[in-house]
């Protein structure tokens, strides 16, 4: 068996609040979704100011069941973003729908506005954006999109907990938003999701296609149809509401090491720099990126991430765009569709980013980074 690296990409921020609450958990007479969990779906929607948070297994399952309960599935299409972390969008196909992807802005590596207006066609339902790694995708002009054609807003807010655009919290611009709670985030619950929302009807909508409703669950008779078993678990909420009383402390500890990185970053030639763009307030990034300059291939970011791996440092490729996976090739898109995507794809390296790095960690890792670099494509361009 391997041994770990000495420096992890991720590593969850877990107190003895966290210990006694599980504990608590596993000494009580009932381990499958209960009263914790409807705790947390309150807890959860009163930190965003919305009616209601549904809690289920995964957020992928969460948007399944949210197109589900929109009645949005075979010969419908969703147009969403094929960029970043996106185990979540798999939710559109499991749901029977088509996704049409657009690429993303540059700068803030979000959906464009006017590229997702261009994917729009008759048989589109939804729009679903991303806040990529944590930056807040344009929601005013996505807003002011959806409403003039007719259209829902699914804001994908599972990597960028915290974050604010013109004052407002992440999860809190679109029809619905979808959260996960599985590492590398900055709050987990081990795995699950949430689906938060200010529509009452939905929200009873998804709660009945995740499981049994209760007064089902004594009963072999069959329900309106069968559910997907996609409940959260007492020990998952358990674990979340703990983490989510904490998060301000938590982000606050991240956001000391993104400091840390910003710092020792600046040596660090031929790379596109963090941006945050003007509308938005704050930013908490799941994971610290670099993009390396265009003059870099992905075979030479691939080498850079194996000096790191050599060095004991856990990095990764940030991204294989969603449109290029195997899963995706019947739906016509080739190498080249998405020109903004791939560009950043190619070229974004993941760093380590929790709370218990320390400084010198951090410059261990962006000169280890940075030699790297400068091995495989000294003097290369930023755009």
């Amino acid at each position: 068996m391997s041994s770990l690296p000495s420096i992890l990409l991720s590593d969850p921020d877990i107190s003895l609040a966290e210990l006694e609450a599980v504990e608590a958990v596993l000494k009580s007479p009932r381990l499958s979704a209960g009263p914790m969990v409807e705790t947390f779906e309150a807890a959860f929607a009163r930190y965003l100011g919305r009616k209601h948070a549904v809690a289920v297994s995964s957020a992928t399952l969460g948007l399944m069941l949210t197109l589900r309960a929109y009645g949005i599935g075979p010969g419908d299409e969703v147009v969403a973003p094929p960029f970043g972390f996106r185990e979540t969008l798999h939710g559109i196909a499991l749901a029977g729908a088509r996704p049409v992807f657009s690429d993303i802005d540059y700068w803030s590596c979000t959906l464009a506005p006017e590229k997702a207006a261009a994917a729009i066609t008759a048989k589109t339902k939804a729009i679903i954006a991303c806040n990529a790694n944590g930056h807040p995708a344009m929601w005013g002009p996505l807003r002011e999109l959806a409403d003039g054609r007719g259209l829902l807003l699914i804001e994908d807010s599972s990597e960028a907990i915290g974050s604010r655009y013109q004052g407002r919290l992440v999860g809190t611009f679109g029809d619905c938003a979808v959260f996960d709670l599985s590492q590398p985030g900055a709050l987990t619950a081990g795995e699950g999701g949430l689906v938060v929302t200010d529509d009452t009807e939905l929200a009873g909508k998804i709660r009945a296609w995740r499981a049994r409703r209760p007064q089902e669950r004594h009963s072999v008779v069959l329900g309106d149809f069968p559910p997907y078993r996609a409940e959260m678990s007492e020990l998952n909420a358990a674990l979340g509401l703990t983490q989510l009383q904490r998060l301000d402390d938590i982000l606050d500890r991240r956001k000391s090491v993104e400091a840390y990185y910003d710092g020792h970053i600046q040596s660090f030639e031929g790379i596109k720099p963090p941006y945050i763009a003007p509308e938005v307030d704050e930013i908490h990034w799941m994971l610290y990126l670099i993009h390396l300059g265009t003059r870099f291939s992905r075979s030479s970011r691939d080498a850079i991430l194996q000096d790191l791996a050599t060095e004991q440092i856990e990095a990764a490729a940030f991204c294989h765009p969603l449109h290029r996976q195997s899963h995706y090739a019947g739906l016509g898109y080739r190498k080249g569709a998405f020109f903004v995507t791939e560009k950043l794809a190619d070229r974004a390296v993941a760093l380590p980013f929790h709370g218990h790095l320390t400084e010198d960690q951090v410059g261990f890792i962006v000169k280890t980074a940075k030699d790297a670099s400068i091995n495989v494509g000294a003097g290369a361009a930023i755009y």
